[in-house]
């Protein structure tokens, strides 16, 4: 096949009702993910390679392969580009509060003096 015509495989994205809350404790218990979803709070969606992080553009593809596969993001192509999108509503509807719960208290402990 054409290099023009190779496709990627398609995203896996969880529904819903699969969200396992561990899982999604998992994905945000690093603090390159949470920079993530907390920028992603502030823009409805973004493009991939526009993240305030400091990673190899492979590292990034791997946090961002653990907040997805947990339901906390959806991504979807547009062309040569991937967009990012943070699942808020999702995720309140299956667990309330939670996201809210650890972004917060997240940002209180950058707050604190180590």
């Amino acid at each position: 096949m054409p290099r023009s015509q190779h496709r990627r495989p398609a995203l896996a994205h969880p529904e819903p009702d699969e969200f396992d809350v561990l899982d999604i404790l998992h994905a945000l218990s690093d603090p390159t993910r949470m920079t993530i979803v907390r920028t992603l709070r502030t823009a409805p969606e973004r493009a991939c390679g526009t993240f305030p992080v400091d990673v190899a553009p492979s590292t990034l593809t791997h946090h961002f392969r653990v907040l997805r596969e947990a339901g906390v993001i959806r991504q979807r192509e547009d062309g040569n580009r991937r967009w990012t999108a943070l699942r808020g509503e999702d995720l309140q509807a299956r667990f309330p509060g939670l996201l809210d719960t650890i972004v917060a208290a997240y940002e209180s402990a950058l707050k604190r003096p180590r």
